[in-house]
């Protein structure tokens, strides 16, 4: 998935959250974070810690990837 903005990475997080079948009060326990942090995370804050997104990402099984949006295009990497 092409993630653009944070309502869009909320929205990932959600998906596969429920996907799951953990509670957001879990997830806060497995991740160590707050349960108002996956709220905020879940309803795409943008100003959410980078670090707790990617331990949530992580105990969820999702990856954080970076590339150029020219790179992907054309499917090859322009370095």
């Amino acid at each position: 998935m092409n993630i653009k903005n944070t309502a869009q990475l909320g929205v990932a997080i959600r998906t596969s959250r429920k996907q799951l079948k953990v509670t957001q009060t879990q997830l806060a326990m497995t991740c160590g974070t707050g349960l108002r942090f996956i709220v905020d995370l879940e309803k795409g804050k943008p100003t959410c810690q980078i670090g707790k997104i990617i331990q949530v990402l992580q105990a969820l099984g999702l990856a954080l990837q970076t590339g150029s949006p020219d790179a992907r295009e054309s499917g090859g990497d322009k370095s």
